[in-house]
């Protein structure tokens, strides 16, 4: 009876798996490999729990993708998939806000008295003196230009699915994953000069810790979104995806336009507003 009922219901009960406890012990190991190496220790043992849990994400993703393709995913769990990915990308959001908190805590806080940190670390005014910022309409200009139009792409590729026109699908994507490459790129290329801009012989302080953190944990984002993508470009190729079951493409639009609007108040906070004031870096 419990048989017959399990498989009457629109929920979709999981095949026993190994992968969740070869994860937690893939972490654990990545963990105790990650504070040996910091004590001097070799970092062998670090890249190997790193290779478990790439293993483990790679195995444990075929796995659910396999489960999409015999039916799992009714409308009902494709329906709690969406809120999983909501409740992610807003966790991500408040991620994002603890860095703005802190630059912003001590860009608008810069000259007061009370805040004896700050003023300490910026010397009353920001940017603190001698900080070499860039021109915001130079390189971060054009990323913005990179990422808004990746964000075309990707809605292009989504719209070509939903009409099942499956060569429209795959180059929105591929043109999406160059986008992302590129302004990855150009990242690392105004990092090379912001090093420079940033080291402690000429200004390193609150500003380039804020920047870099900021700047840097996108950065990330975009580069684990450009391989979502590019995973969802392999499947696409392969026919995976149909107008009526794509929630991997779906989570990965959303995510990428969630780098997108991020970046945006990067640009508009921490490039325009946050340097004003700044000596510009030469290139």
């Amino acid at each position: 009876m419990a048989d017959a009922h399990a498989k009457n219901h629109d929920y979709h009960l999981v095949d026993p798996s190994p992968w969740p406890f070869i994860g937690s012990v893939a972490a654990f190991i990545t963990a105790v490999g990650a504070i040996m190496w910091m004590h001097g220790s070799t970092s062998a043992i670090m890249l190997v729990g790193l290779v478990l849990v790439l293993y483990t994400m790679f195995m444990w993703w075929r796995d659910v993708i396999a489960e999409a393709h015999k039916g799992d995913h009714t409308a009902v769990v494709s329906l709690h998939l969406r809120y999983g990915m909501i409740m992610f990308i807003a966790s991500e959001v408040m991620f994002f806000v603890a860095w703005f908190w802190a630059f912003f805590n001590a860009s608008l806080f810069s000259s007061e008295a009370i805040q004896q940190a700050a003023v300490a670390a910026t010397g009353g005014i920001w940017p603190p003196k001698g900080t070499h910022v860039f021109n915001p309409w130079d390189l971060p200009f054009l990323n913005t230009l990179i990422l808004l139009t990746s964000g075309t792409t990707v809605t292009w590729a989504h719209h070509a699915l939903l009409n099942n026109d499956r060569k429209g699908l795959v180059w929105g994507l591929a043109l999406t994953v160059v986008l992302g490459l590129l302004f990855t790129g150009v990242q690392a290329y105004e990092y090379a000069h912001a090093a420079f801009a940033f080291s402690r012989d000429s200004g390193g302080n609150i500003y380039g810790s804020t920047f870099f953190m900021a700047t840097g944990f996108h950065g990330f984002h975009v580069i684990i979104g450009t391989i979502f993508l590019i995973v969802c470009l392999l499947r696409a190729i392969k026919g995976h995806f149909t107008p009526q079951q794509h929630f991997g493409f779906e989570a990965a639009a959303w995510y990428w336009h969630f780098v997108d609007v991020v970046w945006l108040f990067l640009f508009a906070c921490v490039y325009v507003w946050g340097g004003s004031g700044g000596e510009i870096a030469s290139h």
